[in-house]
């Protein structure tokens, strides 16, 4: 059994302008921590995963999914073996939930979370039901698609579609737990990213510009991806667009429609 992906995160030196740019784009239900710096997202899209936005320590923008593991430093130190580096060592946050954070060999962060030890401990809230867009996908772009592919295979033991497009393979995580996604490469886009399912693409990309954030142009990565639907499907859907743009603080998220 692989490690399902459960959760996402975006960040920025200022968190509260991130906040109210993805509670207005995606009608997310928001809840702030007592002490500042940290906002639980509830989607309210009844699938799909939830999230958080944080303030950076750092001051440098950040966005992850994470991977639930049972031994988080065990899993951090395969990561390295296989090319990544540690980005946070294992931090348990006040017994609430135990984190950890790497770098992929391309340098995309991802995050790891500690899984529930017992039955008395729950899973993160699904997303309750509602209007709001939901997260239901992943997917890592690097910068050699077979490498990537392999590292993420090896660390986590997810199975890698053979599609015939090597540039872009559909994972299955090997549980029914979290969501699914993909992982690809060799064009020029890099990221690590999450993507929300949405009434119109193109519409919402308008809002996001008005919001403040920005698209990002990279035809390659979209002829990438219907290659893959037609090599798996028979077609590239033209009833399916996918797209992505960048928040107000520079980080990378991904929006689709059917």
């Amino acid at each position: 059994m692989g490690n399902p992906v459960v959760h996402f995160e975006v960040g920025a030196a200022d968190d509260g302008p991130l906040a109210a740019f993805y509670g207005e784009l995606f009608g997310w239900g928001l809840q702030g921590s007592p002490g500042g710096g940290y906002t639980l997202i509830d989607t309210r899209g009844g699938s799909g995963i939830n999230g958080g936005i944080g303030r950076s320590q750092t001051g440098e923008p950040w966005s992850a999914f994470y991977v639930e593991t049972d031994d988080l430093q065990a899993t951090l130190d395969k990561a390295n073996s296989l090319g990544g580096t540690t980005a946070m060592p294992v931090t348990d946050f006040g017994g609430a939930v135990t984190i950890a954070m790497f770098n992929d060999p391309d340098g995309l962060l991802v995050g790891l979370v500690r899984a529930p030890a017992g039955p008395s401990q729950t899973d993160e809230p699904a997303p309750s039901p509602g209007s709001g867009a939901p997260v239901t996908w992943f997917e890592v772009m690097g910068s050699d698609a077979a490498r990537t592919q392999q590292f993420y295979a090896d660390l986590f033991g997810w199975t890698v579609s053979s599609s015939g497009i090597p540039g872009y393979a559909v994972v299955d995580t090997g549980t029914r737990r979290g969501i699914q996604g993909g992982i690809g490469g060799g064009e020029e886009s890099r990221w690590a990213t999450i993507y929300a399912k949405v009434a119109d693409v193109d519409q919402t990309l308008s809002r996001a510009e008005k919001l403040g954030g920005s698209r990002i142009s990279d035809r390659g990565v979209s002829a990438l991806k219907s290659a893959a639907r037609t090599a798996l499907y028979g077609s590239a859907d033209d009833h399916m667009k996918t797209d992505t743009f960048r928040d107000p603080a520079g980080n990378v998220f991904g929006i689709f429609h059917y």
